[in-house]
This record gives C-alpha cells, structure tokens and sequence, in this order.
C-alpha cells in the first residue's frame, strides 16, 4: 500500500524540521512548506518554497502537494514568527512624532496564515483518493500553538495574541470538523530549543520549563495517530528518531 502523505508548514527547521523526520522514520511522504529551504536533502519529501501568509502562495502549494501522489492525511500547521511591533515600549512622549503603523506580519503569518491552512486541509482531506488507496475521505489537522497561548507573555504580546487564537479555533472548530471525518487540535508546548527564541533566552530559563522535542512529537503521534496500522505504508516495522 502507498505511503500516506502529511503537509508540514514551516517545515525547514526547528519542530517542522523534526517532524518531518520522524513522519519519514514513519514511511510517510511528506510535503516540506517553509519560506527556507530546507539545508538536507530528505528522500520521500518534497519541497515548496511558500509564505503561508499568502493565500495565493499556500493554495498553490496545497494543489501540487495533493498531486503529488493524489492523497492527503495529514497537515501540520506549524509555521510561525515572533513579534514584529512594539506599543509600550516605543511611546515617543512627544505629540510631533505619533506612531506610526503597527508591523502586523506576525498576525498575518501565525493567525491569518494558520487559518487559510485550515481551510485548504479540509477541503484537501476531504477529497477521495481511492487512486491512491487512502482508506476513506477525511485526516488529522494539528496545529502548533503554544504555552503563550495558554497564558499572557507581556515580552511578546503579538505572538501570544496569535497563539491564543489558535485555541480558539481549534476549540471551536473540533466539532464541527468531526462528521468530516477530519480531527483537528493543537500543541502547546513552553520554550523549545529551536532558532526562534531570541539569543540568550534559553539559557535564562530553568531545564524544567523547556520543552524537550521529543515530548512534543509525542503529542503529535498521539493527536495524528501516527502509528495507525493503515497509515504505516509498505515499510514494515515503523522506526524513530531519538530527539533529545
């Protein structure tokens, strides 16, 4: 049987990165999503240079990773930036120099982004694809939010903001995505070492408040059943990579 097929955004690096590994150490095929490259070559991947923030971009990516093998499983929203705007901190005090406009990418890509994504997953998952031998019409969405999502971060309002809309969604919208036949839900995980807390960050936090990766791809194979027997493909035994 075909392997099964997974779009991951934001997928060059950090969580993306090592999810993509371990959907691979799973034989699945897997549509790699970031504005980077990736700097591996992966076997059974597939890359597609895209700002997720753009609809145009992300459903021209959407189409050709369904053509790819003519199935879709499973989509891993995971793309997202930190704060690109200050308020408190750049007040002037001077009535000759108001603020100017607010840099708003960050909503743009963590919230806006992640909800074309969710539109086009379930339009994706939903198609047949008795070609490609997938079971039934229907998948896995996961999304990566955060612990900010959970709690306020004064440091970086912009990024909690959007973190906590994707709690939102994900709470509003799991059960009307479930006559579907399509799950969706998110990861929340504290502080991860990756390239996009600011230099320094890490070492000020306690071990005990950073997240290790191997905890949050346990919440993925639990969230995506990743280990669903007809999901392993025609590899045999599913394998797993080791993240500290």
């Amino acid at each position: 049987m075909p392997p099964p097929t997974a779009i991951i955004t934001g997928a060059s690096s950090g969580i993306g990165l090592a999810l993509t590994k371990h959907l691979l150490s799973r034989n699945w095929n897997v549509i790699m999503a970031d504005v980077n490259p990736p700097q591996e070559k992966l076997d059974k991947t597939l890359f597609i240079e895209t700002d997720i923030s753009s609809w145009d971009q992300q459903a021209s990516m959407f189409k050709r990773a369904y053509e790819w093998n003519e199935r879709l499983d499973f989509v891993a929203l995971n793309a997202g930036i930190d704060d690109r705007d200050d308020v408190f901190h750049s007040i002037s005090g001077d009535p000759k120099k108001p603020p100017r406009r607010p840099g708003m990418k960050t909503i743009d890509v963590n919230l806006t982004g992640t909800y074309y994504g969710i539109k086009l997953a379930a339009h994706y998952l939903s198609l047949p694809s008795s070609t490609a031998t997938k079971p039934q019409p229907g998948g896995k969405i996961v999304l990566t939010s955060s612990a900010a999502g959970l709690y306020p971060q004064p440091v970086i309002p912009q990024y909690a903001a959007s973190k906590h809309a994707l709690v939102g969604l994900v709470r509003s919208m799991a059960s009307v995505a479930k006559p579907h036949n399509i799950t969706i839900n998110a990861v929340c995980p504290t502080l991860v070492r990756t390239s996009l807390p600011p230099p320094g960050l890490l070492e000020t936090f306690p071990p005990d408040k950073i997240t290790p990766m191997r905890t949050i791809l346990r919440a993925f194979d639990e969230l995506a059943e990743l280990e669903r027997e007809e999901w392993r493909g025609g590899g045999g035994e599913s394998g797993g990579v080791d993240f500290s």
